[in-house]
């Protein structure tokens, strides 16, 4: 089983991160990992039980996924899991961790966990998969860091008129 934890500096408060990576229409200008994703439902962002379809992005195109938020306490915390498989994934759950280190600074932690298949061939798909996400996770979370120091003031005037 494969297991990781990144922390990354983030240029915005944790409301504005958060607000960022959960609102769907924020985090379609910035996430290099995703080609589309949504609420089922139509809400504009997840919340606990909620299901959300994940078409990959890049060179991930093919990759779709379904989780299921397992954990939604704006602004500290988010958690889901996979629905489902979705080669080579034959289980995946992620958590962001939000911690505030100044007025307009936070740390914003990544923890993920997967397991990929078919069985047989987990000792070699688990560790290309691994550094394939590790890459694509650092290369998407910088993507978020610049989006946000460019734009931090953009997403906190839509805060205001939510």
């Amino acid at each position: 089983m494969a297991h990781r934890r990144f922390e990354f500096d983030m240029p915005a408060p944790v409301e504005v991160v958060f607000d960022a990576f959960h609102y769907h229409h924020w985090r379609a200008r910035w996430d290099s990992l995703v080609n589309a994703t949504h609420v089922l439902g139509g809400a504009p962002c997840p919340f606990v039980g909620a299901i959300t379809e994940n078409a990959g992005g890049g060179m991930l195109r093919g990759l779709s996924m379904r989780t299921q938020f397992v954990s939604y306490d704006r602004p500290r915390v988010a958690a889901a899991s996979m629905l489902g498989r979705s080669f080579p994934f034959m289980q995946w759950a992620a958590s962001m961790q939000h911690k505030p280190i100044g007025p307009r600074s936070s740390i914003m932690i990544y923890t993920y966990t997967f397991q990929t298949g078919p069985t047989t061939l987990r000792w070699l798909i688990e560790p290309i998969t691994q550094w394939i996400f590790d890459w694509q996770t650092r290369r998407r979370f910088e993507r978020m860091r610049a989006f946000l120091a460019r734009h931090v003031q953009d997403v906190e005037q839509w805060q205001r008129t939510q």
